[in-house]
């Protein structure tokens, strides 16, 4: 299934931008310190890719043929929001069964992904302690997840 629309005006011309009928956005907690802005977000991406392989694009390489891997296809939007916001976010996402992914406070001091996930499973839905979270999905159901979110400075 294709999920972006392209349009071109003709060969050689310049192309029309992409209009990508998905979104990926990433949802941080306000009072989060810098680097922690930075830690959350790689991580909760980090997640999408897995769960929905078709935001990943074709892998990359220069003009003398060194290979890089692919990235996202498409942009990744950050915005930021209240704790609150964050939870409300959270059961709009789980509402709509929009691919997420969640970063806790706990794994601030945690070492390792079996760390991690035992830090998540012992704590339930409801009291999550979320600092940020990574969505995926139809560009209207975000968008409605995100209500009330601000875009990241």
């Amino acid at each position: 299934m294709r999920t972006e629309t392209e349009t071109e005006t003709g060969t050689g011309a310049a192309s029309v931008p992409v209009r990508f009928d998905t979104k990926i956005a990433v949802l941080l907690r306000e009072d989060l310190e810098p680097w922690q802005r930075l830690n959350v977000t790689a991580f909760v991406v980090s997640g999408l890719g897995t769960a929905a392989p078709e935001v990943i694009g074709e892998p990359y390489a220069d003009a003398d043929g060194t290979a890089y891997l692919p990235m996202f296809r498409q942009p990744v939007l950050v915005f930021e929001g209240t704790k609150e916001m964050l939870t409300t976010a959270r059961g709009r996402a789980l509402s709509r069964l929009l691919p997420s992914a969640v970063f806790t406070s706990d794994l601030f001091g945690t070492g390792n992904d079996r760390d991690n996930r035992a830090a998540v499973r012992a704590v339930g839905t409801d009291q999550l302690d979320l600092v940020g979270m990574a969505f995926y999905g139809p560009r209207n159901a975000v968008d409605k997840v995100l209500k009330g979110a601000r875009m990241h400075p």
